[in-house]
């Protein structure tokens, strides 16, 4: 098997994350690309797990130093890929799961074409996803409105992925992705 990025973007609440989890459930081909940010952690969060969690000024260093493969500022935090998590999971032929904004997943397909495939999911309908939004709990109204207002936006960019899939149970997503990463694998 040779190694593959698979950056996953949606919406907030369309299941991204819930997701790339169950996908890297008894499957030791996966790797989960921990991201940099500068956003505090949410209760159930861990740092070096969910996320790297550092400062706006180590954030803005990194840049700096060229440390990310993409970064980009998303309500009014920084998020970034570094460069060393996308070079060892292609060395060790692993498949890196990029939980990650629209912007950030088709850099990533911009910067490795070859070793690419962006896919981009959907949630059920718009309101379906303003309910696990607002069940999930994790934002303020001020938050909640922000990303409602770029839910357009997102989806706008979803033409440019090299699959949309509609998140509407998750196992048949899980499985979706899986059938897709063997067609990839074939042409090893």
């Amino acid at each position: 098997m040779k190694g593959l990025l698979l950056p996953i973007a949606a919406p907030s609440g369309t299941g991204k994350t819930t997701v790339c989890h169950n996908l890297m459930q008894g499957d030791e081909r996966f790797l989960f690309s921990v991201s940099c940010t500068t956003r505090p952690p949410r209760p159930n969060e861990r740092d070096g797990v969910d996320y790297y969690f550092i400062t706006r000024q180590q954030f803005e260093e990194f840049i700096s130093t060229d440390k990310f493969v993409e970064w980009e500022e998303v309500f009014g935090n920084y998020y970034g890929t570094l460069k060393s998590a996308v070079s060892e999971a292609l060395e060790k032929h692993k498949i890196l799961l990029l939980d990650i904004d629209v912007k950030g997943a088709l850099n990533i397909k911009k910067l490795y074409p070859q070793q690419t495939i962006s896919i981009f999911l959907l949630p059920p309908s718009f309101d379906e996803l303003e309910r696990r939004l607002n069940k999930r709990g994790t934002d303020d109204d001020q938050s909640l409105a922000i990303r409602k207002a770029r839910l357009a936006t997102e989806v706008a960019y979803s033409k440019q992925f090299d699959r949309v899939i509609v998140n509407d149970h998750l196992d048949d997503t899980v499985n979706q992705i899986k059938k897709i990463i063997e067609e990839y694998n074939k042409y090893d």
